[in-house]
């Protein structure tokens, strides 16, 4: 069954460079963008599109499908997860420091002369 896109979990996103990402937001379809799985236990029609912004009428078509066996591919997505997922608190580490750095500037230029 390919990817559900009346699904209420479904979502694309096209880039500049004209790359669409095809997900399922709650992460249930590991073999996206092409499939959802076929017995889905949170498929839910969406009722409505308010306050969405939508693109033009033709969405690029999906990439073909990899040769690789559909475990081989949720396996590969597994490993790019746990590494974005690794690196998360480090770079949350030098956001943070960065702030605080930025923040001491701003003290330091507004703090009362003769205390």
């Amino acid at each position: 069954m390919p990817m559900r896109e009346e699904c209420k979990h479904y979502q694309s996103r096209t880039y500049a460079s004209g790359e669409v990402a095809r997900l399922c937001v709650l992460d249930l379809a590991p073999e996206a963008p092409w499939r959802c799985p076929a017995d889905c236990p949170r498929y839910e029609r969406r009722l409505a599109d308010a306050g969405w912004t939508h693109g033009s009428l033709v969405e690029p078509a999906v990439e073909d499908e990899p040769d690789e066996a559909p475990e081989e591919i949720a396996s590969l997505l597994d490993a790019a997860e746990d590494i974005v997922n690794a690196a998360g608190p480090e770079i949350r580490a030098e956001v943070e420091a960065a702030e605080h750095r930025r923040e001491s500037g701003w003290r330091r230029m507004f703090r009362r002369r003769g205390r």
